[in-house]
């Protein structure tokens, strides 16, 4: 494997997003249940967490519950909250003791109380690491985020309205926008996903599923970023 540190640094790579699409169909090539697919895509996220911190970059933002996600059938979506729920308690000293900065980003409001708990003492636990942050993206939908950016704004009485005004009032203010969006699965749309902050990201779009991805695969889509030639509309 080339120099991948070496090569975020002098590339400029900071955030990288993933849409991380395929757990089910992964399971499905299988004939195994969905659970499978969703346990198998947290090993996934773990070492794609791993990665980025071998690797230099900072900022890692996963889509793991979508708005619209809540149509899906209430057994998976009670799984999909219980499994968030139990990784972050089994997983959550290891990434302290990693130096992993977790966030989340989304209406969490809307989740059960002893959910919220969780997400907030893992917030709380992990604030003044310095290592990896970890943005995970749990009720998120990127209208439903500007939507609240705009409510926010009106609220604040700001008159004089500018691209930075709106930014700092997303859900990600302070976080630079995605130099980069990775999807797996194949699917060419971005979901409702990061819709302001993508506006100059880079896409790559793999067909392997998202149980499959893994540090080389990380690196793989790293050195494709590197490859291009990001003018900004200059």
């Amino acid at each position: 494997m080339e120099d991948i540190k070496k090569i975020v640094k002098e590339c400029g790579l900071k955030h990288i997003a993933i849409i991380m699409d395929g757990n089910r169909r992964w399971a499905k090539e299988r004939n195994l249940p969905s659970a499978f697919g969703h346990k198998k895509g947290v090993d996934a996220l773990k070492a794609a967490m791993r990665a980025c911190d071998d690797f230099g970059v900072k900022y890692l933002t996963v889509y793991a519950f979508s708005t619209e996600n809540w149509n899906r059938k209430p057994e998976e979506v009670s799984f999909l909250m219980d499994l968030l729920t139990q990784t972050l308690k089994n997983e959550l000293k290891e990434m302290h003791e990693n130096n992993v900065v977790i966030s989340f980003i989304g209406d969490t409001s809307k989740l059960n109380p002893k959910l919220q708990e969780i997400l907030a003492h893992s917030v709380e636990t992990t604030q003044n690491n310095t290592g990896v942050n970890l943005q995970i993206a749990f009720n998120y939908g990127a209208r439903d985020e500007i939507v609240h950016a705009v409510k926010e704004i009106i609220k604040s009485g700001e008159t004089n309205i500018t691209e930075d005004t709106i930014s700092k009032h997303l859900y990600t203010a302070n976080i630079p926008d995605p130099d980069l969006l990775i999807r797996t699965g194949g699917e060419m749309r971005v979901s409702n996903f990061l819709l302001w902050q993508i506006a100059y990201s880079e896409f790559i779009v793999l067909k392997e599923f998202w149980p499959e991805f893994d540090k080389q695969t990380l690196a793989d889509c790293i050195l494709e970023f590197a490859r291009r030639n990001r003018r900004f509309g200059g």
